[in-house]
């Protein structure tokens, strides 16, 4: 199972700020997140390649803003992870300033894809993004992600509060549950992408059949 825009994403460059951005036009989707929130696989699996996002097993380590190009209009962008402690005060002041500047000035992001560890509550710094994104009137879209590792039950239980909690506070805001191991979530989040890239897939039309 594969989208025919989004298998297409190439690596096009990294930025350390707004200023070394690839030029403003078009459409932009940008995926943020908890530094081990499961960003990067959900990126490689949206995309079905990989090792698009490079995945780590010490969070932190995306520091630069990285390009997707996925046709001459549309781009997908890997933001750096917020949240983790265990980094240099100095280094996470900075691409917390070059996060900010992309998110409040880049004239191209359509929506934010928000990734959400499904098997805990939103942390304070989920709910912070989720408070400045309402200022700014940015669409997001949460991904409580990790959810193969929950029973039936409790995922639709972190589900259900998630939503209550959105529908309450965060109208901007949409949720799903989404599972990069399983694969599980791909034709909902393709669409939310669809909508904001203003993109149509191609009608796959079936082969006449002859009358006998």
């Amino acid at each position: 199972m594969q989208h025919p825009l989004y298998q297409q994403a190439t690596y096009l460059k990294s930025a350390p700020d707004l200023s070394h951005c690839p030029e403003d036009f078009g459409y932009e989707v940008a995926f943020a997140g908890r530094s081990n929130a499961g960003k990067s696989s959900a990126l490689n699996v949206i995309t079905s390649q990989r090792g698009l996002a490079k995945t780590s097993k010490t969070p932190g380590r995306t520091q630069l803003i990285n390009f997707f190009e996925c046709d001459e209009q549309r781009k997908l962008v890997d933001l750096p992870g917020y949240g983790y402690a265990k980094v240099n005060v100095n280094t996470k002041r900075a691409w917390e300033r070059s996060l900010s500047e992309y998110i409040e000035v880049r004239a191209s992001l359509k929506g934010l894809i928000m990734m959400v560890d499904s098997r805990m509550p939103p942390t304070e710094i989920d709910l912070m993004m989720l408070d400045w994104t309402l200022t700014l009137n940015l669409p997001v879209h949460i991904l409580l992600t990790k959810s193969d590792k929950l029973k039936k039950g409790p995922a639709q239980n972190s589900l259900l509060k998630m939503r209550q909690l959105l529908d309450e506070k965060y109208p901007h805001a949409t949720v799903q549950l989404f599972s990069s191991l399983k694969r599980q979530g791909l034709e909902e989040v393709w669409a939310k992408l669809d909508e904001w890239m203003e993109y149509e897939r191609p009608v796959k039309v079936k082969p006449e059949t002859k009358d006998v």
